[in-house]
């Protein structure tokens, strides 16, 4: 393949439009050719940042309805579409209560009246900060809480998550760089926290993306992603 082609090809398998044959090719060709895999990795970084651009749209009830009578059963539908939809909601107040708490811990105490001597300003503990993850064509819908006065990230799936048989869900970092960094294998649908070391926590600021993709049992062969991105979105304060 020409340079042209390459490039053409990494971007169509980090949008997830790949099937068949050309899909297959690419799979093999970022396990085996690490310049590949790093193609892959830098237009996933550039097209993360769109999703955020991109507003939510309703289905039409003509959708629903259709997706019901092909199910065989509506009432059962309706319900599990209710369920998901009462998931996301709940894990998004969870984010913003749990961004809420910790910031009241943050305030600055503020030394009596008739105190001489002020000691030095005590410096306002770092805000938290929220990604809410999603992606266009994807069902899976996750929180990400970032403490970095902790150095403390929780991710929790509200909805979308599923085993998948031969493969890992690895949650990953993308700075400013564009540069995605793993930082491990989500555990299903339950709630992932993470301690953070000092390295890996000067990536997670104001604006990085995290992202969450599909890669073979165990993780990525490459240290970098290699499957479609199911979920992603940036970090900002509440």
């Amino acid at each position: 393949m020409t340079p042209e082609e390459r490039s053409e090809l990494a971007g169509e398998y980090a949008l997830g439009v790949l099937d068949g044959d050309d899909f297959a090719r690419a799979r093999e060709l970022a396990a085996a050719d690490a310049q590949f895999a790093e193609e892959i990795a830098g237009w996933s970084g550039r097209l993360a940042p769109l999703l955020d651009e991109v507003d939510p749209v309703s289905a039409p009830p003509r959708v629903l309805a259709a997706i019901e009578q092909r199910l065989g059963n509506r009432d059962r539908s309706a319900d599990n579409v209710l369920y998901l939809r009462r998931r996301v909601n709940v894990w998004r107040g969870f984010a913003v209560g749990a961004s809420a708490l910790a910031a009241s811990l943050a305030l600055v105490l503020v030394m009596p009246p008739q105190t001489v001597q002020q000691p030095p300003a005590t410096q306002q503990a770092p805000a938290p900060m929220v990604a809410m993850m999603e992606a266009e064509g994807s069902e899976a819908r996750l929180v990400a809480t970032w403490d970095p006065d902790d150095q403390s990230l929780v991710v929790a799936a509200a909805a979308g998550i599923a085993p998948v048989a031969g493969h890992s869900h690895q949650l990953w970092v993308i700075p400013a760089d564009g540069t995605p960094r793993s930082m491990g294998i989500l555990p299903g649908a339950d709630p992932m926290h993470l301690r953070i070391d000092e390295p890996m926590a000067r990536q997670l600021a104001e604006g990085a993306t995290i992202a969450l993709s599909v890669e073979p049992s165990g993780g990525s062969p490459t240290g970098l992603p290699t499957g479609p991105v199911i979920a992603a979105g940036k970090l900002q304060q509440t």
